[in-house]
């Protein structure tokens, strides 16, 4: 009996073969293959997103601790010339002169339209190259050339000042320290009653530290910074 049944087995495996798949086979099996490809892709392009979001995050974390380095950088390099004010903030824009490698140079930092930038001018020596680059400086609209974009996004930017123990906005002037009067003239000058006059000049006191508190991205950032010896 098994030898007569193994022979039409043979016969019926060998029919299906030769048959192939039919038609609803074949639509079945490319169904699932496009299923799998779809789960396939979205799962590639959501880790790629991940990547790509990841690389973002890491790339402005970089750049940020990359600006607060040369923040700190650039007020403990301050030096204070006699020539133009060392530390000037007009609730946009802090301008300094800090010593760099061949000279003084011009540095601002300004938030312009959510954009926090830095802007630094060339080396000088000579002081009317100073203060004409000083002057120059008061009109920086933001897209000169020397402009490098720092961080984006920014809503908000303060500034403060300590000055002996003390903390007080960047753009408050009661600060004044009254500087040396300049050297007697051969033959004194007469003031108005007859007597001699003295030049008695007043200016603001360099603080010992600046704060900074700067939100970008919703996040705020705090940073207090002590002004080196060249700027004390």
């Amino acid at each position: 009996m098994a030898r007569r049944t193994a022979p039409v087995a043979c016969r019926d495996v060998r029919r299906a073969v030769q048959r192939g798949f039919t038609l609803v086979e074949v639509l079945v099996a490319l169904l699932i293959m496009a299923i799998l490809a779809t789960l396939t892709w979205q799962g590639l392009s959501g880790i790629l997103r991940a990547r790509d979001g990841t690389r973002e995050s890491l790339d402005r974390v970089l750049r940020i601790n990359t600006a607060i380095v040369q923040w700190e950088q650039d007020l403990q390099a301050l030096v204070d010339v006699a020539v133009v004010p060392p530390l000037v903030f007009n609730g946009q824009s802090l301008l300094l002169t800090r010593r760099v490698e061949g000279g003084v140079a011009l540095v601002s930092w300004s938030v312009r339209a959510g954009i926090w930038q830095r802007w630094a001018g060339p080396a000088v020596v000579r002081s009317g190259d100073l203060q004409d680059g000083w002057i120059a400086a008061q009109g920086l609209l933001g897209n000169e050339p020397g402009h490098v974009k720092v961080a984006s996004n920014v809503s908000d930017w303060l500034l403060y000042k300590y000055v002996d123990g003390r903390k007080t906005n960047m753009q408050s002037t009661g600060d004044l320290v009254v500087a040396p009067p300049p050297a007697a003239p051969a033959a004194p000058a007469s003031g108005p009653q007859g007597g001699p006059t003295s030049a008695v000049v007043g200016r603001e006191a360099l603080p010992q530290a600046v704060e900074m508190t700067i939100t970008i991205d919703g996040a705020t950032l705090t940073r207090i910074i002590g002004l080196g010896p060249a700027g004390g």
